[in-house]
């Protein structure tokens, strides 16, 4: 997975919705649901799957053959599976793709017309009302994401990925109480979504390392919070390699009154990892 140029994002950047409009948004395949923006493709070194005809195919089978496509980061051949089976039948998913595969391309304008085109079919697509989000958050709309990522929230309230869009909205302005909040419900919807979109390369570099910091404590707070020591033992390490200036609330802070009884928390603690460049 790659991500966005550090010069068009904050750290905590948005994230992609999945192209199925009527599925509930779960742990699927990292390139058909989250993703940035990102730097030039180059295609890797991957068995192709076998080719079907772009002609003679039904529209389901040209999809799922782009979706194959997709999933190998081969975007340009991907982008002709979709719009040979939008000739023949178009859906909203498959426009929503079709604008997903544009963007791993640099191509945001290209993407927000199949956004839009996915919304004229369906009002109610909310994974097209929240990547129209991130199109707006790409160009530093920030409050027409905002609106974009209510909307879909409005259909989908149970989303953590709409959640965790609308919080990075609000983070990146420096909102942090009004973020902490999203964020909290992001994690409560789906305890591993810091550790999965982490893990999808999806966090950008911060446009300051304070706010990378403050991000990697809050996120810290939360696990410790949640019992989960392990991940906020790691996110407390990476708060103090970041250079985290307010460090010293671990010891104040009631969330993580569990996790200072725990001996790795002082060894950490005594370490005092210095932050990195």
């Amino acid at each position: 997975m790659v991500s966005l140029p550090t010069s068009q994002t904050r750290y905590v950047a948005p994230v992609l919705a999945a192209a199925l409009c009527w599925l509930p948004l779960s742990a699927r395949a990292a390139s058909d649901q989250q993703t940035q923006l990102p730097t030039p493709v180059q295609q890797p070194q991957l068995s192709p799957p076998p080719l079907i005809s772009l002609t003679a195919s039904s529209p389901q089978d040209l999809e799922r053959q782009g979706d194959q496509l997709r999933f190998q980061k081969r975007y340009l051949d991907a982008l002709d599976y979709y719009q040979a089976a939008l000739s023949k039948e178009a859906t909203p998913a498959r426009y929503n793709k079709l604008g997903m595969a544009d963007l791993f391309l640099q191509r945001p304008r290209d993407a927000e017309k199949a956004f839009d085109q996915a919304l004229k079919l369906d009002k109610n697509c909310a994974e097209a009302m929240n990547n129209r989000g991130f199109i707006e958050q790409l160009k530093k709309n920030n409050g027409k994401a905002v609106k974009y990522y209510k909307k879909a929230l409005v259909v989908r309230p149970t989303s953590s990925t709409f959640h965790y869009n609308l919080a990075s909205v609000y983070f990146s302005e420096h909102k942090f109480d009004v973020a902490a909040k999203e964020y909290a419900t992001a994690f409560q919807l789906d305890p591993d979504i810091f550790n999965r979109v982490s893990r999808m390369g999806i966090m950008a570099q911060a446009s300051s390392p304070q706010d990378r910091a403050a991000f990697s404590f809050m996120v810290a707070k939360m696990y410790a919070q949640a019992g989960d020591f392990d991940h906020s033992l790691e996110y407390l390490r990476k708060a103090m390699e970041e250079g985290y200036k307010g460090i010293d609330k671990v010891y104040t802070d009631s969330e993580f009154a569990t996790l200072r009884t725990d001996k790795r928390f002082a060894e950490l603690m005594v370490q005092k990892p210095q932050p990195i460049p």
